[in-house]
């Protein structure tokens, strides 16, 4: 469990009017010990500790109590800062975000991160953080990692591949939160201040700094859709690999994962299949979702750019104002003031148009669709007569692989074995089956139950039926007696039928 033994409140520290000046000491805190601005190594003390806890409240801004809920949890004002540092670090350490460690050589105490608090102040760092990412890097660091466990079958190569395959999909999902949230701050800016000078920069300033350097990456160089086809060629090449390769990847990877193992399944195999799994998730629906996310916050910055830029130029228009004034003047008093207008519009020119910029359009016509039936006609008796007959006709000499089989089944009750000149014949339907008798061991023979074997036996034989006809012998095999393909020779004839069979 996560809320155990010194972790049972352990988000307790980040609620009440102080939240974010804890933030921003664990902020300044993973800053010195794990970043290029530590000072004192991994360890401080409790001074240096409290230093940099009043430099991060120095900094940050005390929020309203506001949502405190229980009376008892009601927090106090500090004289001092440092006094401030101390309530602080002691709620850290009560919550499992940092541990004392004590030296009982030097009888000295030191304080650091825990596990679980290091890990889950890493969020608040990068969240804050400005420095450049390469995130669009995962689709060729996968295929380099395939690469490397090919070329040397270390088991970690292929862990690195897992591991990347998976960054794909959760930056692809960063990128889109991230177009989403533009777009709902470009909005609120815009209702707030209606500004068309900064709406602008900021639209422009993301294309420039984010799109530029990352998504256009993202879409060409670091393309899923590029790379797919070599990644699925190189997990193919590993699923090839010789037997003693692969048994010994899978015996390190159970080693390294226990947890992950399944009883009676490759280990690899699984593996291999969750990268392919991410990689057509990434290319089939990742990709075009954040196309349509790019699309829908470019459509979205061009309307509020356009309506601003419209509602800024007709800022300036007093028309209506002017029309509303000489509305409630009277007669006499519009004509004196149009009259003056007119004497000092007397230097303008009136024209025509241009009749080059006129264009007629040809209109469009209108398809019409007639929805309405027409009659139906009626047949007369001859007409289904010979309709039916007709289709007596063409079912007559149909033959289906079902009734063959049915036919042969019977037949073979009472043995296993029986040649075609034994197969007795009482219908039409039988002799059609007994012609077609061969090709139930050809691609019709998928059962699973029984199987049929035929086998030519080099003579021919005659009957009422037919003038001349190879004999073949018909086995009907259960499961555990399948022989692989049926031995009917090349060039085997169709039986020859006699003139009676014909009629």
């Amino acid at each position: 469990m996560f809320f155990s033994d010194e972790r049972l409140h352990f988000f307790n520290p980040l609620t009440g009017k102080y939240r974010e000046v804890v933030v921003s000491c664990l902020r300044l805190l993973y800053q010195r010990l794990y970043t290029d601005l530590r000072d004192y190594g991994h360890s401080l003390n409790r001074d240096q500790l409290l230093d940099i806890f009043v430099e991060a409240s120095a900094r940050s801004a005390l929020l309203d109590d506001s949502v405190e809920t229980d009376p008892a949890a009601k927090e106090g004002r500090f004289r001092s800062q440092r006094e401030q540092a101390v309530f602080v670090l002691n709620r850290l350490l009560e919550a499992g975000w940092l541990q004392r460690n004590f030296d009982e050589a030097t009888l000295s105490s030191s304080y650091g991160f825990s596990r679980v608090g290091r890990l889950c102040t890493q969020p608040f760092v990068e969240t804050n953080s400005e420095r450049f990412r390469t995130r669009h890097r995962n689709t060729r660091n996968t295929r380099n990692s395939l690469q490397a466990f090919i070329q040397r079958g270390e088991i970690h190569d292929l862990l690195d591949a897992v591991e990347y395959s998976e960054r794909i999909i959760s930056d692809f999902t960063d990128v889109i939160a991230e177009l989403e949230e533009r777009k709902r701050d470009l909005v609120r800016e815009v209702e707030a201040r209606q500004l068309v000078q900064e709406a602008t920069e900021q639209f422009f300033e993301f294309m420039e700094k984010r799109f530029q350097p990352d998504l256009s990456v993202r879409l060409s160089a670091d393309s899923v859709e590029k790379y797919r086809d070599e990644i699925t060629g190189l997990l193919d090449e590993i699923r090839q690999l010789n037997n003693s390769v692969k048994r010994d990847a899978e015996r390190s990877l159970r080693a390294q994962l226990p947890d992950m193992v399944v009883a009676k399944q490759s280990l690899l195999l699984n593996l291999l299949d969750a990268i392919e799994l991410r990689l057509k998730n990434a290319s089939d629906i990742m990709l075009p979702a954040l196309r349509k996310a790019l699309n829908s916050f470019t459509q979205r910055a061009d309307i509020i750019i356009r309506q601003l830029s419209y509602i800024a130029s007709q800022g300036g228009d007093d028309l209506v104002d002017v029309c509303k004034q000489l509305s409630q003047l009277s007669g006499p008093e519009q004509t004196s003031r149009f009259e003056r207008a007119a004497e000092q519009l007397g230097g303008m020119r009136l024209g025509y148009v241009d009749a080059s910029h006129n264009r007629l359009y040809a209109a469009r016509n209108r398809r019409v669709v007639r929805s309405q039936l027409g009659q139906v006609a009626e047949f007369d008796k001859t007409a289904r007569r010979e309709l039916y007959i007709q289709q007596v006709l063409d079912q007559a000499f149909s033959v289906s692989d079902g009734a063959v089989k049915r036919y042969l089944i019977a037949a073979l009750q009472e043995t296993s074995c029986v040649t075609s000149a034994q197969l007795p014949i009482e219908s039409a339907t039988d002799f059609l089956a007994v012609s077609h008798a061969i090709e139930v061991a050809t691609v019709n023979n998928l059962s699973s139950e029984f199987r049929f074997q035929v086998t030519a036996l080099n003579r021919t034989y005659s009957n009422e039926f037919f003038s001349q006809a190879d004999e073949f012998e018909i086995h009907l095999l259960s499961q555990a007696e399948h022989v692989s393909p049926p031995a009917i020779e090349e060039g085997a004839d169709a039986p020859a039928l006699t003139e009676d069979a014909k009629a």
